[in-house]
């Protein structure tokens, strides 16, 4: 396997492999880390962006690495060619099992031209003190990329209720662009 970090190019583009062998690599510890030190990776790097690019643009590299994440997840993970529900079921199963969060779907127009998303105990702010301001602009991009994948289209997805602005949930408003 190749060494992502060493490459020669100026960028190396983001691929489901190099994710690596974690079984291999961390055969004592596993795969698995407390929330803790997830967030302190997550929210020291939303700090340093922000200061060096501004807050918005932070929140739209967030949502750009989100959105990688997720149509990655969704090809190596989901089972794309199901119908809708089955499709949300397995999301949900899978959300759970990586204990990602709850996730269910609140709403959706039978056209799945608006679908209303919701991630309780989210990986990302379930715990927060209450800022008044959304958290989870990471989860927007990656579900944006799982319904890029899963439909071929392009939804913009923006959190409406966040355990930062005193919510007890995560939810999620997807809406099909243009």
């Amino acid at each position: 396997m190749d060494n992502v970090f060493l490459g020669t190019m100026d960028h190396q583009p983001f691929t489901w492999d190099g994710l690596g062998n974690i079984d291999a690599g961390r055969d004592k510890l596993g795969g698995e880390m407390p929330v803790a030190v997830y967030r302190l990776m997550q929210f020291t790097m939303r700090d340093a962006l922000s200061r060096r690019f501004g807050k918005e643009t932070a929140n739209e590299i967030f949502r750009d690495s989100g959105r990688l994440a997720g149509i990655a997840f969704t090809e190596n993970l989901l089972d794309t060619e199901s119908d809708f529900d089955e499709f949300i079921a397995d999301l949900a199963k899978i959300l759970l099992e990586l204990k990602i969060g709850v996730a269910r779907v609140e709403k959706a127009t039978d056209a799945k031209d608006e679908i209303i998303l919701t991630v309780g105990q989210d990986l990302d702010c379930s715990g927060l003190s209450v800022t008044g301001e959304v958290a989870c602009h990471y989860d927007e991009g990656f579900l944006a990329g799982i319904l890029e994948v899963y439909t071929g289209k392009i939804y913009e997805v923006r959190e409406i209720d966040c355990w930062a602005t005193g919510d007890r949930t995560c939810r999620f408003r997807c809406v099909l662009k243009g």
